[in-house]
């Protein structure tokens, strides 16, 4: 069995990595090509493109980088044409992935959307596009399900993946003890996106908020968890004298293991929500780009966790109110205020359970293979 599979983001790429390896478990035979990172090359696959050279963020930069995606899509195509896939898994990236779904559609290979474009918030026209060109959408937020099925869109609720992914570290007083940090004392995680643009409009008062509160409690602990794909040199430098330790590829145990945290809006959220950490979410956009997105959102809410809760359960500040003021005083309260914090647990416990049991990987492979040997229930 031959499967394509195109994601284009940081996130995608580990749950692509996942679909992969329980597709094989089910189909030793299988081949998979497409565009992926490094968790997709970890799984066998072919990768005509890298996540770290298709991720951008925002409506103008996508602008700017329309001729490498052109080239990357015509690549795309020709290699579809040559290798003529049973199936293909196109995972979240809408811009390109809904482009790419005409063109598979064209060409006769099913098309299963794994992680949907989040026409819940904006540009729902697109649930127009999705009709005639997804053979099933396979989402993992329990309010999708609804939306897609009044839609008229084949679709079913596999769970998220992070339920099976995200594990707290076995022992918080040893993993900070061997950062060199005292486990007697405050942590605050600062996790200030996985992409360098977010992190070039994140980081300024995330950095302000870390002085102002270093000042005020030189008793606190900052851990900033460093996304993959993220220069740890470059940062350092950004952050300049400030008292913050980064640290690589723990995102789970630093969040498991703080006492609060900030958390750039996006899938680490998710991940702080399943681990129970008390958090403020933030995040920032080029000026023009918010203006112009703002527009189109209709959504209630910005952080996922309040999305899920269907209420504001964990603060957000996002674009002007991202100052290092606002920062401070979120994080100063979460520390001053144990109940709150419990609150906090509480509800982002709600989040956890409402995001299914574990084993999201596995149905979705189950649900890719079924459409593949054209054994697909729809609406299943």
């Amino acid at each position: 069995m031959r499967l394509f599979l195109s994601c284009g983001e940081t996130s995608g790429d580990r749950y692509a990595g996942e679909l992969v390896r329980e597709m094989r478990l089910r189909e030793p035979s299988l081949e998979v090509f497409g565009l992926g990172g490094d968790r997709l090359a970890a799984q066998g696959a072919r990768l005509l493109a890298h996540v770290r050279d298709l991720a951008v963020v925002g409506l103008l930069e996508v602008v700017s980088h329309l001729r490498s995606l052109r080239r990357v899509f015509e690549r795309v195509l020709a290699e579809v044409d040559r290798r003529r896939p049973d199936v293909a898994v196109l995972v979240d990236y809408p811009d390109f992935n809904l482009r790419l779904a005409r063109q598979l559609g064209r060409r006769g290979v099913p098309v299963v959307y794994y992680v949907s474009p989040q026409v819940w918030a904006w540009r729902r026209g697109r649930l127009d596009v999705i009709r005639k060109t997804v053979d099933q959408m396979l989402v993992i937020f329990p309010f999708e399900e609804a939306l897609y099925r009044e839609a008229e869109v084949p679709v079913r609720f596999v769970g998220h993946p992070l339920v099976d992914l995200v594990h707290p570290a076995a022992d918080c007083d040893q993993f900070l003890a061997a950062l060199g940090l005292d486990p007697a004392r405050p942590v605050v995680a600062v996790l200030p996106g996985s992409r360098a643009k977010e992190i070039a409009h994140n980081l300024p008062p995330l950095a302000g908020a870390i002085r102002i509160l270093a000042e005020e409690r030189p008793e606190l602990q900052f851990l900033l968890a460093l996304a993959p794909a993220v220069n740890a040199e470059s940062l350092r430098q950004r952050l300049g004298p400030l008292p913050v330790r980064i640290v690589a590829d723990q995102a789970q145990a630093v969040l498991g293991c703080c006492t609060a945290a900030i958390v750039a809006s996006g899938t680490a959220t998710v991940e702080a929500a399943l681990l129970g950490a008390p958090m403020v979410v933030v995040y920032r956009l080029a000026p023009l780009t918010y203006l112009l997105g703002s527009r189109l959102v209709k959504v209630p809410h910005f952080a996922m966790a309040n999305l899920i809760a269907g209420a504001r359960i964990v603060p957000e500040l996002i674009q002007r109110e991202l100052t290092a003021e606002r920062v401070s005083g979120e994080i100063r309260s979460l520390l001053d205020d144990p109940a709150r914090r419990q609150r906090m647990r509480d509800g982002l416990a709600e989040v956890k359970h409402r995001l299914g049991e574990p084993g999201a990987s596995a149905r979705a492979a189950e649900a890719v293979l079924q459409m593949a040997q054209g054994r697909v229930i729809k609406n299943a």
